[in-house]
């Protein structure tokens, strides 16, 4: 008995030793990366992130792209979500492929490549306030949330700090 409560323990110590508590920290100096690196290539002919809003809009998933662009919030529950500006003003949301890497909040305002797959895509009820949680928004805001959302989505294999 007294070695399965040991084994126990000690798995829940073992998962707790590598839950992640909050964002990386880092600085999110140029030329740093996430994921994997991104190519040379791809940060040349990246396209901005209303270029890939057009071509969405003629074929539903775009399976490899590079896209470049201004952070403009990061979870700051983990680091496992960033949003993009367009150049029209709005916003569009990337998560991490396969929840295989974080960012730092430090990231925020930097501008970024990206390399990855984008979709539209219509976001739950549910989930736009389980966003809206993450980012630590007033309960009245979260409350607000009531028609879903058809918006870009973009899942990332790398980003890399490029301004």
């Amino acid at each position: 008995m007294k070695n399965i409560l040991f084994a126990f323990v000690l798995i829940g110590l073992s998962v707790s030793a590598f839950a992640q508590s909050g964002p990386p920290a880092g600085d999110a100096k140029v030329g740093e990366f996430y994921g994997q690196d991104v190519s040379a290539k791809a940060i040349k002919k990246a396209i901005s992130a209303d270029e890939l809003n057009k071509e969405l809009k003629s074929t539903p998933k775009i399976a490899k792209t590079s896209v470049k662009g201004k952070v403009t919030a990061v979870c700051p529950k983990k680091g496992c979500w960033v949003s993009l500006a367009t150049d029209s003003g709005e916003t569009f949301f990337v998560k991490m492929k396969d929840y295989a890497f974080f960012v730092p909040t430090a990231l925020e305002g930097k501008t970024v490549v990206m390399e990855g797959s984008a979709e539209s895509k219509t976001t739950s009820v549910k989930e736009l306030q389980h966003y809206a949680e993450d980012a630590k928004k007033p309960q009245a805001e979260i409350d607000a949330i009531t028609e879903p959302k058809t918006e870009t989505r973009f899942l990332a294999s790398a980003i890399k700090v490029v301004e």
